[in-house]
Formats: C-alpha cells, structure tokens, sequence
C-alpha cells in the first residue's frame, strides 16, 4: 500500500467518525422536524461551507504549481453531482425516515451493510473484489453485529427503511468512487450537495407544508451539526478520500462510523460499553487493518519463491 491509499483511507476513517456523532444529531433532529425538512437545511448549509472552500483550493493548488484537476469538464462536473446527489437524497431520506422509528444502535448496525452491498454490487459491474476484502467484510459484519445488536433482532418498518438507505448509500459510494477520479473533488461535492438540497426541497414543499418555525428552531443545534460537519466536512473527506482507494474498502473505513458513535456515546455521554460492545468494536477495527493489508500479495510472493525452490 502506497501513502497515497493510506492517507485516502484516513481521510475516510475521519469522515466515520464525524458521522457517528451526527447519528445522534439525526435523532435529535428526527423529534422536531420531517426528514426532508431536516435534509434540506443540512444540505444547503454544507454548499455555504463548501463555496469558500472551492476559491482557496483553486489558490493553493495554483501557488503550489499544481494542475486543477479537470476543472473545465463542467459537463461531468454537474453529470456526477446529479447522480451521486440524487442516491445522496434518497438514501439520507430513507434513513432519516427510519431513524424516527427505529434505535439509533439498530440504524447504525441496519445502515452499515453497504459494507456487504458495495462488494457484492462490484461483482454485478465486472469488479472482482479480493479475498482480503470479503474476508474483512465477514469481520465487520460480526463485529457490527455485536456492537450494535442487544437482545433479539426483530425488523420493524424503520429497519427496512434503513436497509433501504443502505443499498442506496451503496450506490451512492460507487458513484462517488467513479466520478471522482475524473473530475475536482470539492466541486464534486458541492455540486451534489446542490442537487440533493433541490431534491429535498421539492419533498419538503410536497409533504411537509406544516413545519413551524419553532420546530426548526429547536432542531438547530442538530442541523448545524450536520450541516456544517457531517455534510461539510464529512462528505467531503469522503470524496476526496475515494480517489485513491477501492471502493470495497472505502465502505469498509466508512462504516466505522458505528463504531464512533458508541465510543462517543461512552466517552461523552458515560454510557457503558459492554464487554461484548467493545469485543465489536475491535473486530470492527481490525476487518479495516486485514482489508488494508496486501495478504494476496503477500500469498501470491510466497507461492512463488516455493515455485521457484522446486
């Protein structure tokens, strides 16, 4: 693995673990407002912070005597941001949906099967992922399991929304994967944010007409948190991060955000971590150390010396 691929799989792990805070912002926010009204604000106020951002990467980029990357192909530019924002929107929907009737715990575990999805699509697309990586995957769904999980898994209709919001995530990370090894990361981004604000704005206008003021106000704290953070920020680690590894592995670094979230919740709120919830935790954090190993290389090097000795 190169320090390129490293520093990409960081910047992901970074974007899980601002996400696992916002699992709580989602609640929070799911008590005061509808989920396209929720959506719709945390959208736009990740564009607010996000159009700064463009000028001063277009500046530092000329200052080191780097090339901008494609920023010409507006055509691709708005083409990634229409389709990754579209999965975007329906997928942040679908789980903002089921997080209102469903546990935070659940979503997170329910959510994070794009681990298991992204895989298995990449096969339907003529991308074989390796060994290493369902073998990573195994372990996170274990240890998801045990994280997450406490007493019976029964399904109710916020679990299926939630599962629905993982598939779509999962086709949302590809997308991201694909088009932005074209095209400028940030603009990427943005652009998507665009997309899905418009998207949730059309819902919101549609089925949520009676929104007050006052409930928006009160779920300020959890839109600011999510707009300027897991919008802003996270999203965008999240893109710039995708450029440089596979996305199997991608969803893999991402779903720590589980993870986060109950470390958070232990460190910052004291709630008690079980033996068994840390036990998760662990193996969760070990799938991304085995999925981040080249063992096929590695197996593939030693069959050759033995080869090579008879």
């Amino acid at each position: 693995m190169n320090s390129r691929e490293i520093r990409s799989t960081l910047l992901l792990v970074l974007a899980a673990l601002i996400w696992g805070v916002a699992f709580v912002a989602q609640s929070v926010g799911a008590d005061y407002v509808g989920p396209f009204t929720f959506l719709s604000l945390r959208t736009y106020l990740g564009v607010a912070v996000l159009l700064p951002v463009i000028p001063f990467m277009d500046w530092r980029r000329s200052a080191l005597g780097q090339k901008s990357q494609e920023r010409a192909d507006i055509k691709t530019v708005i083409t990634g941001g229409v389709i990754c924002g579209f999965f975007l929107f329906a997928a942040s929907a679908a789980q903002q949906i089921g997080i209102a009737s469903t546990t935070a715990a659940k979503s997170g575990f329910v959510t994070a099967m794009y681990v298991v999805l992204v895989p298995v699509i990449s096969l339907f697309i003529g991308r074989r992922p390796e060994a290493r990586i369902w073998v990573a995957v195994c372990m996170s769904v274990f240890g998801l399991y045990l994280l997450c999980i406490k007493g019976g898994m029964s399904v109710n209709t916020g679990d299926l929304w939630t599962l629905l919001a993982a598939f779509l995530f999962s086709i949302q990370i590809m997308a991201v994967g694909h088009f932005v090894k074209k095209v400028d990361g940030v603009r990427l981004t943005c652009i998507e944010f665009v997309f899905e604000g418009l998207f949730s704005t059309v819902c919101m206008l549609i089925f949520e007409r009676g929104t007050t003021a006052v409930s928006i106000i009160s779920a300020l704290p959890a839109i600011l948190y999510a707009g300027i953070l897991s919008s802003g920020a996270g999203y965008t680690l999240q893109t710039l991060g995708e450029r440089d590894v596979n996305p199997a592995v991608a969803s893999l670094a991402m779903c720590l955000e589980s993870v986060f979230s109950a470390l958070f919740g232990w460190i910052i709120l004291r709630e008690a971590l079980t033996p068994k919830e840390l036990s998760g935790c662990v193996i969760m954090l070990c799938a991304v150390l085995v999925a981040e190993l080249p063992i096929d290389t590695i197996l593939r090097t030693k069959k050759g010396a033995k080869n090579e000795i008879h």
